[in-house]
């Protein structure tokens, strides 16, 4: 089983799908990758991974989803899981939510829905760094 996951959480399950196909085809068997339709779900997968041995290593959220928008979200996610990185992905967030989910939440980058590939990908992988190599 693989050690690392990426969460990726949107309330558009067809956006979940796409971003899950374009990171599975860059990142291949690399990491797990999982989806959540909401930030609760989103946190009880982050509990469960954690339980089994799986670090989160890095979430990217929508801004605007039901229940907690994605700012809200990300922050809950620094005070409880500080060493998670983050990327919002959103097409709604206000200059003021973007500021706080770079300021308060600690976001790595805010990207614009819809979101170019190959932007996406250079910022997951300066949040996850270079593959590592086994010696």
């Amino acid at each position: 089983m693989k050690s690392e996951a990426i969460l990726c959480v949107d309330d558009e399950a067809i956006i979940l799908m796409a971003m899950k196909r374009e990171l599975k085809a860059h990142f291949k068997d690399r990491f797990r990758f999982e989806t959540a339709l909401d930030a609760a779900e989103g946190l009880k997968i982050i509990d469960d991974l954690s339980e089994d041995g799986v670090s989160v290593i890095l979430v990217i959220s929508d801004w605007l989803m039901p229940g907690m928008k994605g700012d809200e979200f990300l922050m809950t996610i620094r005070s409880l899981y500080p060493d998670i990185r983050t990327i919002m992905v959103t097409g709604h967030a206000d200059p003021q939510s973007i500021e706080r989910t770079v300021t308060e939440a600690g976001a790595f980058k805010v990207l614009q829905k819809p979101w170019n590939r190959s932007e996406l990908i250079e910022a997951i992988s300066a949040c996850v760094g270079p593959e590592r190599t086994s010696t």
